[in-house]
């Protein structure tokens, strides 16, 4: 797994992909939180809060992640590296996990310049550094699990296909599905009973945890949910193996 890790890290920031994805995610946030008007601009919002910050990241995330995720597999499919790879005694698993947590990290990698941001608020604050930091850490708690979440949803999206845009659309189709659907359907009133669906969704979780309260039911949906997909990659990629 180390050996994949270390390969997907050093393919990553071997091109411009690995800064981009950092130079995009940092560009992009800022402008809509500093620049842009709009309900994301905290300036405009007259009082120091980073509610609009990780508003704005999951939107970012569903699009940013599946372009780092749609090579994973796409790539060795295409070029035909995939057999070389399963005749290696590293093991599907090994595989899977190290693709997931090479793509995590590059996503965790964006996400540390952030911390900016925290110390902008903080200084920005009356007094200064009236943060609440119980809220701030459940936030990135949250959106770190979350972010989890859509990469291994776009790990195994990247499994279904060797072409990489086709990897790409199908991850941000899962990755919106499950963020946004289940709050829609909610709003929506569909059903009479709308607490369960919303509760499916992982927006729900997201928000709960946003609010500093780390309920053990949210963690354990995403690690649950994380676990669910990369266990889909594993069986998509396993008869690959045995047709070797």
């Amino acid at each position: 797994m180390t050996a994949i890790l270390k390969k997907e890290i050093q393919s990553f920031f071997s091109t411009t992909m690995g800064y981009l994805v950092v130079g995009i995610f940092l560009v992009v946030s800022g402008l809509f939180l500093f620049v842009f008007t709009g309900p994301y601009n905290i300036l405009d919002n007259g009082f120091a809060d980073l509610g609009p910050f990780f508003n704005l990241a999951p939107w970012i995330f569903i699009f940013l992640i599946p372009a780092i995720c749609m090579k994973s597999f796409s790539e060795e499919n295409k070029q035909g590296t995939m057999e070389l790879l399963l005749t290696k005694p590293i093991g599907e698993w090994n595989l899977v996990w190290g693709k997931f947590l090479g793509a995590f990290l590059l996503t965790i990698i964006a996400l540390i310049p952030s911390v900016l941001y925290v110390l902008t608020i903080y200084q920005l604050g009356d007094p200064i550094g009236n943060l609440d930091m119980g809220a701030l850490l459940g936030s990135y708690l949250g959106l770190i699990l979350l972010a989890a979440s859509y990469t291994a949803i776009g790990i195994f999206s990247s499994s279904l296909s060797s072409n990489q845009i086709t990897s790409f659309i199908i991850a941000v189709f899962l990755c919106f599905l499950g963020f946004f659907a289940f709050e829609s359907i909610t709003d929506y009133q569909l059903f009479d009973s709308s607490y369960g669906i919303e509760y499916l969704g992982m927006s729900y979780h997201y928000k709960s945890m946003s609010r500093g309260v780390i309920d053990t039911r949210d963690l354990i949906y995403f690690l649950s949910l994380i676990c669910l997909f990369l266990l889909l990659t594993y069986y998509k990629i396993a008869p690959q193996k045995n047709k070797n």
